[in-house]
C-alpha cells in the first residue's frame, strides 16, 4: 500500500516504514499503529517475497520491517536484496521465528534488528524510532541466543583470572626473583651485591620489595611464602 509523503507545507517530516509479511491481522494492526502515529507513515506493504522484490526497484523507505515467513519464499532474501537496493535503510526483522538459525542468517544478511511478535504495538512503534535514529532493537530472547552464540564461537575472551585482579599478590620483577634464589641458597646481602654487581644499598631495597610484596618480616618467611607459591622452582 504506498504511501505519500506530507506536503512541504507539513511538518515534521515522517518516517516512511515499508513493510514484508503476510499476517493479515498484524499488517491491520500495524497499520493503526502507524496511522495512530504523528512521526510515522506507511510507505509500501508487501504479503510475498516477489511483491517486496517488486518495491525494493522503487524508492527507498526509512525504516524496512521484515517477517521470515512468506508464502513464496524466505524473508532473508528481502532483507538481502535491501541492503544492497536500499544502502541507508535499517532493516528490523518481526517473526515468530527465534531459532538461532534465522536469528545468524538475518543478521548476517543485514538486519539491524530483529524483534518477536510478542510485544505490543505501541512498544514496537518505539522499537521503530530507534531503529530509525541509529538503535538496534532486539527481543530480550533473542538477545540471549545471540550473546550465547557468541561466547560459544568467539576465541576473544581470555582465561579467567585465578584470583580475584584486587586481591592478587603483586608480581615479583626478574630481578627480585634473583635476589630472592640466591637468599633461599644462603648468601648474604654482601655476597649477593658481588654476585649481581650491584651496591649492599641496591640489594636492601630488592629485599624490602620481595618482603612488601610476599607480606613477610624476614628471610625466612620470605623463603617459605616463596616455596608456598612455587616462586623458586625446582
Amino acid at each position: 500500500m504506498p504511501g505519500s509523503r506530507h506536503s512541504p507545507c507539513s511538518a515534521p517530516l515522517q518516517i516512511r516504514i515499508a513493510v514484508v509479511d503476510d499476517d493479515g491481522s498484524f499488517l491491520h494492526d500495524l497499520g493503526k499503529a502507524i496511522e495512530a502515529a504523528p512521526d510515522m507513515e506507511l510507505a509500501n506493504t508487501a504479503n510475498t517475497l516477489t511483491q517486496a522484490l517488486q518495491f525494493l526497484d522503487g524508492p527507498a523507505a526509512d525504516v524496512l520491517l521484515v517477517d521470515l515467513g512468506l508464502p513464496d519464499g524466505s524473508g532473508i532474501e528481502a532483507i538481502y536484496k535491501a541492503r544492497r537496493r536500499w544502502p541507508g535503510c535499517p532493516i528490523m526483522v518481526s517473526t515468530t521465528f527465534a531459532d538461532e538459525l534465522h536469528i545468524i542468517q538475518s543478521i548476517e544478511a543485514g538486519a539491524c534488528g530483529y524483534l518477536l511478535k510478542d510485544g505490543s504495538l505501541h512498544k514496537l512503534a518505539e522499537d521503530i524510532r530507534s531503529l530509525h535514529a541509529g538503535g538496534s532493537p532486539i527481543s530480550p530472547l533473542i538477545a540471549r541466543q545471540v550473546l550465547l552464540r557468541f561466547r560459544q564461537s568467539s576465541n576473544a575472551f581470555p582465561p579467567p583470572p585465578q584470583e580475584n585482579s584486587a586481591n592478587a599478590p603483586p608480581a615479583l620483577s626478574t630481578r627480585e626473583l634473583e635476589v630472592l634464589g640466591l637468599i633461599t641458597k644462603g648468601f648474604t646481602f654482601d655476597e649477593i651485591g658481588v654476585l649481581l654487581k650491584v651496591s649492599r644499598n641496591t640489594v636492601m631495597t630488592f629485599v624490602r620489595r620481595i618482603y612488601g610484596k610476599l607480606k613477610v618480616k624476614s628471610k625466612v618467611e620470605a623463603i617459605q611464602e616463596a616455596q608456598q607459591r612455587g616462586l623458586l622452582g625446582n
